[in-house]
């Protein structure tokens, strides 16, 4: 049953992203705000399969520590293709933080440049340093959210932050724009591991963890942000795990 509930889910996935493609062609033409109901129309549309199909929520906690208002940072855990398709849901207008290789994808990359996002060129540590900075900047005279994957990549659940070191940028573009880092735990990687085929019913927890202290030095951000994301992020996955 659950093989039979994935690959229908997966049909339904992979041919609304065709369409959200082929819809991304008039939407180069219409302004920002209109275009991004292509992206609503997506995301949204993924999520009820994912509910009525999967049976895969999710729920949110600690959304208090979320600023109410203007531009603030959120570092996330990656453990999945699940919480970049909530991103969107999750927050107003973000600006997220990805490859410039996204960009070069016919019709959704074109797209991708539209909705403003923080292009890096990740081969280049130095100037993807700079990307990060400046993109923040911009963004924040937005008064946008920014959202980061701290380790720049999708993390198995099991896997530590040595294996898969946290990187600098996010505590670059707080110390460079002033604004408030808040990490985001969560354990979507329980559910819809890392290329798999099989997804698997249950509910995904995103947490808002209180902000990194003001004040403190890059090397200091870095700490407490790593500390606190691994040791949450390992809490909801022992919490989803004991519920199955």
């Amino acid at each position: 049953m659950l093989f039979i509930r994935s690959t229908l889910f997966n049909i339904l996935f992979y041919g609304t992203t065709a369409i959200a493609c082929v819809l991304c062609l008039p939407g180069l033409l219409l302004p920002k705000k209109q275009a991004m109901w292509i992206v609503k129309f997506f995301v949204y549309s993924v999520y009820f399969f994912e509910k009525y199909i999967l049976g895969l929520d999710y729920e949110v906690r600690g959304i208090e520590n979320l600023p109410r208002q203007d531009s603030y940072i959120v570092a996330a855990k990656h453990q999945s293709p699940y919480e970049t398709l909530k991103l969107n849901i999750l927050f107003n207008d973000p600006a997220i933080v990805l490859k410039r290789e996204l960009r070069m994808i016919p019709l959704w990359g074109w797209f991708l440049a539209k909705v403003d996002p923080i292009a890096i060129n990740r081969s280049k540590a130095r100037q993807s340093l700079n990307q990060i900075t400046e993109g923040a900047l911009r963004v924040k005279s937005q008064g946008r959210p920014i959202v980061i994957f701290p380790q720049g990549t999708r993390v198995l659940p099991e896997q530590t932050a040595r294996e898969k070191p946290y990187k600098i940028g996010v505590a670059r573009a707080a110390v460079a724009t002033s604004l408030p880092i808040i990490p985001m735990a969560l354990n979507s990687g329980i559910f819809w591991p890392r290329k798999s085929w099989i997804k698997k019913p249950g509910k995904v927890i995103f947490e808002f963890l209180p902000p990194v202290p003001s004040g403190l030095g890059i090397y200091e951000i870095m700490k407490d942000l790593e500390i606190r994301l691994e040791e949450h992020s390992n809490r909801l996955a022992a919490e989803a795990l004991r519920q199955k």
